[in-house]
């Protein structure tokens, strides 16, 4: 019995020793945009890989592109790792555009599966209109940026120039071709086995990769990180924005209503908590504040619509100008179909509000003396000229302006001077 004890506790120590000595692959997915929120994601799997001593970071790419600043600190993240990177651009119909060609050119290992494409890193404006000489300053540090990553990991430094001045794209195999990555892999099992073995240079020194039949280790966003993803989305601050502002006019002309203010409040800390990671033009945030505040004048002073045309303007050029367009390779922007969808009914609801205000304003009164002005209502006495009317049953005193009046005859009132009502005949 007692060797039978012996012996289970030699072979739990071995399996437990044989399986911490299984070599780990970390794997993370980009899929989407580059900001803060991806940013700080690969930060946080290069770390969890060193922890592991795992044998390299595998990072599944599909992007359009992202912010300048972002790119950055991945890029410098990967260049900086103790652990190898391998940027993986799949699955099939996948792209590493635009700042992505960048992240990609950075890898330790860069590598592509079937049906996918690299390229088209030419800066370009949120809006599209960038001046010649901003044009040629923003290309000009991309093709640095670019050309210090692909001299470092040896690759075609010539076609990443292309890349960012003449905004090329390749399929797969040209970029194998090319030397813009280092292989083509079907799958996940595929690029184990192909890197296997493979000589990549770290900050910490040579590594011999040992990655067939590693054991993968998938990490997810965590709840903050995809929390803070959303949030990044310009268009989704840009409605948060326009929701908290709503919120507020509403609770400040509403006392007491307190669910809009809460939700204006809300919203509006949501709205500047995401423009913290976006390239803010804070003059397009004034002209936004400006225009709704104009619109909000237009209901207390009725200037015929000219406050209003003034707002729509001011809101819509604020709208445009709220990214900034000078921020690089960017492909984070407000859309247009969001741009105009809020500022049609803006414009919808302060013109609704203002219709209103001015119709109560030239209404007729219903109360008061000034609501008997063209009432009509029957003498219950004569007037000669003076006696006394019925109107909306009440009884009054008159003077008639046409004369003497019989009893019964039928009155208009013309008007009302202290109490006593100026009539005629009906």
């Amino acid at each position: 019995m007692r060797r039978f004890s012996f012996l289970l506790v030699f072979f739990s120590f071995f399996t437990l020793q044989a399986f911490s000595q299984t070599p780990k692959v970390v794997v993370i997915t980009l899929d989407g945009a580059i900001n803060p929120a991806t940013a700080d994601y690969i930060h946080y799997g290069i770390e969890q890989a060193v922890k592991l001593n795992a044998e390299c970071l595998v990072l599944r790419l599909n992007t359009p592109g992202g912010l300048l600043e972002s790119t950055r600190n991945i890029v410098s993240d990967i260049l900086q790792s103790p652990v190898p990177v391998v940027v993986y651009v799949s699955p099939p119909g996948s792209r590493a555009a635009s700042a992505g060609v960048f992240v990609t050119l950075s890898a330790n290992i860069a590598a592509m599966a079937p049906g996918t494409n690299i390229g088209a890193a030419h800066p370009v404006s949120l809006q599209g209109q960038m001046d010649s000489t901003m044009t040629e300053k923003v290309t000009n540090d991309a093709v640095a940026f670019i050309k210090s990553i692909t001299e470092k990991r040896n690759r075609n430094v010539q076609w990443a120039e292309e890349a960012v001045r003449k905004s090329i794209s390749i399929p797969e195999t040209e970029a194998l071709k090319d030397s813009v990555v280092d292989l083509i892999a079907s799958n996940m099992h595929d690029l184990l086995n192909k890197i296997n073995g493979m000589k990549v240079q770290t900050v910490s020194g040579e590594k011999v990769l040992t990655t067939k039949n590693a054991k993968l280790v998938y990490l997810d966003m965590s709840f903050q990180q995809k929390l803070l993803s959303l949030l990044s989305d310009p268009n989704i601050a840009y409605i948060l924005m326009m929701l908290g502002f709503y919120g507020l006019l509403f609770e400040l002309y509403n006392p007491g209503s307190i669910f809009p203010g809460v939700i204006g409040v809300i919203s509006l800390v949501l709205a500047f908590y995401s423009m913290q990671t976006l390239p803010i033009n804070y003059a397009g945030l004034a002209l936004i504040i400006f225009g709704i505040v104009l619109f909000v004048i237009e209901l207390k002073v009725p200037s015929h619509g000219l406050l209003t045309i003034g707002g729509v303007i001011s809101l819509l050029l604020g709208s445009l100008m709220l990214i900034k367009t000078d921020s690089g390779f960017n492909v984070l922007r407000v859309s247009w179909g969001v741009i105009a969808t809020v500022v049609i009914l803006t414009f919808l609801f302060f013109s609704f509000a203002i219709g209103l205000g001015i119709k109560a304003q030239t209404r007729k009164p219903i109360t008061g003396s000034e609501g008997l002005i063209n009432e009509t209502g029957e003498a219950i006495t004569d007037l000669k000229p003076t006696g006394t009317v019925k109107v909306r049953g009440e009884i009054w005193k008159a003077e008639s302006a046409d004369g003497d009046i019989s009893n019964g005859t039928k009155i208009i009132v013309t008007g009302v001077s202290n109490l006593k009502l100026k009539i005629k005949k009906a």
